[in-house]
């Protein structure tokens, strides 16, 4: 067994023994339980039929806790997130845990206690799960893998390639708070500013907005490479031409002032509780009317048009009044985040 103090994870915890099972009763099962989690093998799911969506992920954000968050709730959002904007009430997910030796007990307990209090709120159960501690050195503190399933709801029909002309674009918030709230925890430019993550669980998000209306082309949330990314991947999916306004654009006055200093484009940087949603025009309203009568949405906006010309590019209007290829998002996008 490993010297390192019992108030850190061992290499003893991944062995599959006494330590293992303590670890997984103490902590996991713990904040987990519920009356579908398992210690068997694989979790027994009671499902009605209908269509499914199922997707995975994995995070290994640096640093793992940071202004608004930590590696916990993100892997909680990012699953019910990519779930939700296919329309689907987030109902199961798995968790998996690679921990590096040495990592302290209370902040795993931390990370845990975020997972639960996120899954509450989102509404889905996680039901199953694996950890495992690398050595010393093999990884950065902890990665964490969740994998989650729910149920489509029958009025959602959602795809990258469904955007059509004259459809209006949508975000749900200011964008590139993640990606900013990330650089500024890593404290490697000495810059102060009071910004906070966006990460958060978006499906009662998306259930507001069907609620008001069925006719949504397509959702994504605007992860790793933030809305500008989003934009190309749709306008290529597609294969149409998308106009933005400069001026329309929500940014916080905080993140625009971090971008102006350093050289960054806000629509690059990653949002974790942000959507870019597709419409026909006639729904935009009150689709954004909706989302501003929700908590993480209050500052949605029209940004946009699709048109049928300049296929699979960006247009943007600036705020002078010219217009201008948005730059093709390329190589390595700062900052890392993952």
């Amino acid at each position: 067994m490993s010297d390192i103090n019992d108030k850190c994870v061992t290499l003893a915890h991944g062995a599959g023994g006494k330590q293992t099972s303590e670890l997984i009763d103490k902590v996991f099962k713990a904040h987990f339980s519920n009356p579908e989690f398992t210690a068997d093998d694989a979790a027994v799911l009671n499902m009605d039929a209908g269509r499914l969506a199922f997707t995975t992920d994995g995070f290994i954000v640096s640093p793992y806790e940071f202004e608004g968050g930590n590696i916990g709730k993100l892997s909680i959002c990012g699953t019910v997130n990519d779930l939700s904007c296919m329309g689907a009430k987030p109902l199961y997910m798995t968790c998996a845990f690679v921990i590096e030796e040495g990592f302290p007990l209370d902040k795993l307990e931390e990370i845990a206690a975020a997972m639960e209090k996120t899954a509450k709120e989102a509404g889905v159960k996680i039901v199953a799960g694996d950890t495992k501690v690398a050595g010393k050195g093999q990884v950065d503190n902890i990665f964490i893998t969740t994998t989650g399933i729910g149920r489509i709801m029958d009025k959602a029909h959602t795809s990258g390639t469904y955007a059509r002309p004259g459809d209006a674009v949508i975000v749900s918030g200011d964008v590139g708070r993640h990606g900013c709230t990330i650089l500024l925890a890593r404290d490697e430019f000495g810059i102060e500013a009071d910004v906070t993550s966006d990460c958060a669980p978006l499906w009662g998000t998306v259930e507001k907005m069907y609620e008001v209306s069925d006719d949504i082309h397509v959702i994504r949330d605007a992860t790793r490479g933030g809305a500008g990314t989003v934009l190309y991947e749709i306008a290529g999916q597609s294969g149409v031409g998308i106009t933005i306004d400069e001026e329309k654009i929500p940014v916080a006055p905080e993140v625009k002032g971090v971008c102006g200093m350093l050289g960054l484009n806000p629509l690059y940087l990653a949002c974790e509780g942000r959507l870019v949603i597709f419409a026909p025009q006639s729904e935009a309203e009150k689709i954004v009317a909706a989302l501003r009568e929700c908590p993480y949405s209050k500052n949605a906006a029209i940004i946009g048009t699709v048109t049928a010309e300049n296929a699979g590019k960006v247009i943007m209007k600036t705020e002078i009044g010219s217009q201008t290829l948005l730059p093709q998002p390329n190589g390595e996008l700062l900052p890392r985040i993952c």
